[in-house]
């Protein structure tokens, strides 16, 4: 790629948050832990901030692994004095546990929500033209048929579960299909671009009427297994489930019976449960699926991104108070 190619660019679902004086973290050095690197040090320094070991002056954080949250609590435990905590992706579902031990008056949490939708949507939509064209099939093919297979995705009746960037981009690349898209929200407040709008609670309503739903919705308690076998049941034979979000939205043994029987046409998975998915898994040898293992976006596409919402949330931090992806830690999201 060329130094002048166009890049990734985080799309937000909502404005930033504007804190009020009173609430404002006590600016102060920046610890990037468990284990800084080069590229966020240097977005911390451009957006104004210090870098610094951890230490009774430390008052913000930028955590930069998913896989070691249990150390962060134990950070905040010895460490009271920390007022922000920068967490390293959009989902937060990982760090829950922590936020409901570590929550107290005065700690703000913001994460890289709408910061990686761009590469998730790019993947959830090849996803999709792939399902639909039976190309894991065709790949594979060592001999000529001639079977007419394939749907078009033009004008397909699309349900987005979730309104986020993820859900807003994808709105945006499905324009060039005429999709009909319906997205399924906690509010109905109307998506510019869908054509309706509806409440979590009416995702029943709309699963009979769609060929193709994207799961892109945050993972909290109240969504674990959003797609089971009722859901399965309700959607057509010939539609098709494609996941970019979280593994635990989708209750795995129900997929895979519902792919086996023939209850839907088809699934394409970036995430899974459990995860990895162990060699030998019934989900990888049921019909029609397409499992790929969590790299709807890679380190090179993530980085820069995460980069910009620190040096963005580095300046909000130290004074220009605009923090980009804040968490509410009792939703989880």
């Amino acid at each position: 790629m060329s130094a002048g190619a166009p890049r990734h660019q985080a799309v937000l679902a909502e404005a930033p948050t504007v804190l009020p004086r009173d609430e404002r973290p006590t600016p102060g050095p920046i610890a990037l832990l468990p284990e800084p690197r080069a590229v966020f040090v240097a977005a911390v320094e451009a957006g104004g901030g210090t870098v610094a070991p951890l230490s009774a002056e430390t008052r913000g954080i930028v955590w930069l692994d998913y896989q070691r949250a249990a150390e962060l609590s134990e950070v905040l435990a010895a460490h009271p004095q920390i007022e922000w905590v920068q967490l390293p992706w959009a989902g937060v579902d990982a760090f829950a546990d922590v936020m409901r031990r570590g929550h107290r008056d005065g700690l703000l949490w913001t994460s890289a929500k709408g910061a990686y939708a761009q590469p998730v949507a790019e993947h959830a939509l090849a996803l999709s033209l792939a399902l639909l064209r039976f190309l894991p099939r065709r790949i594979r093919a060592q001999s000529w048929n001639s079977m007419p297979d394939g749907v078009s995705l033009y004008g397909l009746r699309v349900v987005i579960v979730g309104a986020g960037g993820i859900a807003l981009e994808l709105v945006r690349l499905l324009a060039a299909f005429r999709a009909e898209i319906t997205i399924v929200r906690r509010s109905d407040v109307p998506v510019p671009g869908a054509a309706r709008t509806v409440t979590n609670d009416r995702l029943h309503d709309v699963l009979p009427e769609t060929d193709l739903v994207i799961v892109a919705a945050a993972l909290t308690d109240g969504t674990r297994d959003l797609f089971a076998a009722t859901e399965f049941q309700l959607m057509p034979s010939t539609a098709y489930l494609v996941n970019v979000a979280r593994g635990g939205l989708v209750n795995t043994d129900d997929l895979v019976h519902a792919l086996t029987v023939g209850t839907i046409a088809g699934a394409a998975v970036d995430v899974t449960v459990p995860e990895p998915l162990p060699d030998g898994h019934p989900l990888w040898s049921a019909p029609n699926v397409i499992i790929t293992p969590h790299m709807a976006d890679t380190p090179t596409m993530t980085a820069p991104l995460l980069a910009e919402r620190i040096s963005v949330n580095t300046r909000a931090f130290l004074g220009d108070a605009h923090f980009v992806g804040v968490v509410d830690p009792a939703r989880g999201y």
